[in-house]
């Protein structure tokens, strides 16, 4: 019998080899796995405790991704490329021969890749903490996942000042969401909505002091973790711990979910399931953007939030409740309004002038006073008052405030504590179908009648008189003066004009070149039956009516500046929006700022920064000062900087962002528009109204650009021994501060594009300098006005600042830019 089960143990053993040999967690220069693979894993850590390989995502799509072995949904840890999956046949992962590991799709493309080429990569390895590192021979590591998270922190993985955690866009699906888990640059760890329209912080409370969050600003290291016995702490004095503190051999990650709460998990092997140790948020309804904009948050059964929208508002998307809710009205600026209350209910942030201490009728009163006003909150008791220009984040209940919602006369007895869950049928009030010229038409009232033929004989007489002015004026007047103005106002009309669609399709030989995308959407080429070059976007999410989207665009018409981009007209049929502009010859600035050109030198001289500078601010400073109505551009970027034939700047999409009213000395309204990270003002993360200034920042940053030849974001600095240290951008900003209090010829050719051979004017580049460090200053109210920077550019030409003239000393840290 001892024999027997020796000569079976002898048998099985080249199964157990072959079995061993396949749970490999080592992939060697040279090796590579496909997404056909039967095991749908090509790598697994030596204690089993995670995979590696191909995850499917949808039908056809696959990430390269990270598990948990043993969770019986395989939860995912890391995504390599979670927002562009491959395809699900011909797709192959690979450490290649030159050191990166790269992630091919179907067609040959790299999706994805490590950057570690040339720097003597050996292999790629799994290891038990779910790290995947790329080392060389000596087993130095040259590459890991753990420097580039997803939506979780594993123990021991770090959350640093460069990487945030980005939630996903919803159940089940990798792609990036709008929650973000992240340091700000007052060095404090924040959970923020970052939404298509609003960025709003939430978690710890942004209407408090940091101290009063028990949080600290004044360690600028930026770290936290995750430590195996389910303890985070961080580098602000965030502290948390799991419930089940101090089991060591516990699987546990801490996860930045969908719905925008952060949560630590701790993994049940025998079951495969999770379960919650520790959530930043006890009240779900207290994350924001979680039901969209109008949207309240309630809780149904077993505490689940519950998004609905009041009376007089419709579901945006009933798929998805991110999306909000959508008025069935609009409200008019000067029309007559009442308010519609909401009791219990809050909608959160956006408040303007807000007030203690003040009677009811004050506060109704601030809200009537400003069209901007949409509602306002008010607690009786303590006469608080929170004037609101945008309605997010609401939730019930508030048993201490009521929501006053501002509602047209027109739209009568509305009732918005009546909540409309998703998928129910809206109803359409027997009063409000009611005509508004029924009055003309009731019984027994003759005297109605006669004022009603009184004025339709009234207004037969002035139509007539009005034909025989016209007939003497125009059909009996010169010919040649008929002509001129003929001519006059066929100029006028075809300036700005409404296209059909059939003419824009045919002008752009049915869409067939696309030549870029803006953040409007996608822009192509065409031409006009007169010749005319055009470029034709195709507006996307654009979901006005089209009264509303014609009443809008009307003013953009009536926009003419030389460094503006010329818009000539639109469309609007269907679900069709279009935008008609001048095609500019030479494409965005970012092309020409950014790029080589002969022999290394850049290929944009210094006299057109300098004018690319003055231009845009012309621009930004008749958008901001001399329309008719005051528009925010609040996107300011290289990309959106157009170069004409002679390189003049000319700024494109400026019509695309809400059209904002001039207001008095206030100025503060907010703009539906969020900008692009890296040139966003900070009033955008801290929750405050939108104005110019927030241009002026952008600007400012465009301006930093211009003169270091580089984007801000990829800056560095020597960090000592030769190493290059990515800088963040308040430290950047103190260090160019100072420089420029005593300014020094040597410094400034050190930071200045060394591209440019030492080719540029030392006055209009210590302006330039000058002008953007004022810009980029954190309070808005700081930063000079557009009007203001012009001023000071065009001063520059003649004025050399004193420090410049006998400039000796030595170079300081930041002359050390790379």
């Amino acid at each position: 019998m001892r024999a027997l089960r020796v000569f079976l143990m002898l048998a099985t053993l080249p199964w157990i080899a072959l079995s061993v040999g396949e749970r490999r967690s080592v992939m060697w220069r040279g090796d590579s796995f496909a997404v056909e693979d039967a095991a749908s894993h090509a790598l697994v850590s030596p204690g089993g405790n995670f995979s590696c390989g191909f995850r499917k995502v949808a039908t056809n799509a696959y990430t390269l991704a990270i598990w948990f072995t043993a969770s019986a949904d395989a939860t995912v840890a890391w995504a390599a490329n979670r927002d562009a999956p491959v395809n699900g046949r011909g797709s192959r992962a690979e450490l290649r021969h030159d050191g990166s590991l790269v992630l091919r799709d179907f067609d040959g493309r790299v999706a994805w890749s490590t950057n570690t080429s040339d720097a003597g990569a050996d292999r790629a390895e799994l290891l038990d903490s779910g790290n995947l590192v790329v080392s060389d021979a000596s087993g130095r590591a040259l590459w890991q996942s753990f420097d580039w998270p997803t939506d979780t922190l594993l123990p021991g993985q770090p959350i640093t000042r460069y990487r945030r955690l980005v939630s996903a866009s919803a159940r089940g699906l990798p792609y990036s969401g709008f929650y973000n888990f992240y340091f700000d640059s007052n060095n404090i760890l924040n959970l923020m909505y970052d939404g298509p329209e609003i960025s709003s912080n939430y978690w710890p409370n942004p209407f408090n002091k940091w101290w009063d969050n028990n949080r600290t600003a004044y360690n600028s290291s930026r770290y936290g973790s995750l430590n195996a016995r389910g303890r985070f702490f961080a580098s602000d004095n965030l502290k948390f711990n799991a419930s089940d503190l101090g089991d060591a051999g516990v699987m546990r990650r801490l996860t930045l979910d969908y719905d925008g709460n952060l949560r630590q998990y701790s993994l049940d092997v025998s079951a495969g399931t999770w379960r919650v140790t520790w959530a930043a948020m006890s009240r779900q309804c207290d994350v924001h953007g979680i039901c969209g904009r109008y949207g309240l948050c309630t809780y149904g059964l077993g505490g689940a939030p519950v998004c609905s929208c009041p009376e007089g508002f419709v579901g945006a998307n009933a798929s998805d409740w991110s999306k909000g809710c959508r008025r069935e009205f609009d409200v008019r600026c000067g029309e007559d309004v009442y308010f519609a209350p909401m009791p219990a209910a809050d909608y959160w942030g956006f408040d303007f002038n807000y007030t203690e201490a003040l009677t009811f009728d004050t506060c109704r009163q601030i809200c009537l006073d400003d069209c901007n006003c949409e509602a306002f909150g008010y607690k009786q008791g303590s006469g608080k008052c929170y004037p609101k220009i945008a309605l997010w984040n609401g939730r019930l209940p508030d048993s201490k405030q009521v929501i006053y919602l501002k509602v047209p006369r027109r739209v009568q007895n509305l009732d918005p504590s009546v909540l409309r869950l998703g998928g129910h049928r809206c109803t359409v009030r027997e009063v409000n179908a009611n005509s508004s010229a029924s009055y003309l038409l009731a019984a027994g009232s003759k005297l109605n009648f006669v004022y009603f033929y009184s004025f339709l004989a009234g207004l037969f007489v002035m139509e007539a008189i009005f034909i025989a002015v016209g007939y003497l004026f125009v059909f009996r007047a010169d010919p040649a003066a008929r002509r001129i103005r003929d001519e006059g106002y066929s100029l006028v009309l075809n300036h700005f004009r409404r296209f059909t669609y059939d003419e824009l399709s045919a002008a752009t030989s049915e869409f067939s070149e696309e030549v870029g995308r803006s953040a409007s959407g996608a822009v192509y080429k065409g031409v006009l039956d007169d010749g005319r070059s055009v470029a034709v976007t195709r507006l996307e999410e654009v979901t006005q009516a089209d009264e509303v989207f014609r009443s809008d665009l009307s003013v953009i018409g009536r926009i003419n500046h030389m460094n503006l981009v010329r818009i000539f007209g639109f469309c609007s049929e269907h679900s069709h929006r279009l935008l008609v502009s001048e095609q500019v010859e030479k494409g965005s600035l970012d092309k020409a700022l950014f790029a080589d050109g002969e022999d290394g030198a850049a290929a944009l001289g210094w006299h057109a920064r300098y004018g690319v500078a003055v231009g845009v601010a012309k621009g930004l400073a008749y958008l901001h000062h001399e329309c008719l109505e005051w528009i925010v551009h609040c996107d300011v970027k290289p990309e959106n900087i157009l170069l004409g034939a002679d390189l003049e700047p000319k700024i494109n999409d400026f019509g695309l962002v809400k059209l904002l009213s001039r207001r008095d000395e206030r100025g503060r309204v907010l703009s539906r528009v969020q900008g692009t990270r890296g040139y966003i003002a900070p009033e955008w993360a801290l929750n405050l109204p939108i104005t110019g200034k927030a241009d002026v920042f952008s600007f400012g940053v465009v301006l930093l650009e211009l003169l270091r030849g580089q984007r801000v974001c990829d800056w560095e600095v020597d960090g000592g021994g030769g190493e290059a240290l990515r800088m963040d951008f308040p430290r950047l900003v103190a260090l160019l501060r100072e420089e420029t209090r005593d300014l020094q010829e040597a410094w400034l050719e050190e930071f200045v594009d060394a591209r440019l051979r030492g080719d540029f004017s030392h006055p209009q580049a210590a302006a330039m300098l000058e002008v953007a460090v004022s810009c980029v200053d954190d309070d808005p109210g700081r930063r000079p006005s557009m009007n203001a920077v012009v001023q000071m550019l065009l001063s520059s030409q003649d004025v050399v600042p004193p420090s410049l003239r006998h400039a000796s000393s030595p170079v300081p840290e930041i002359s050390h830019m790379v």
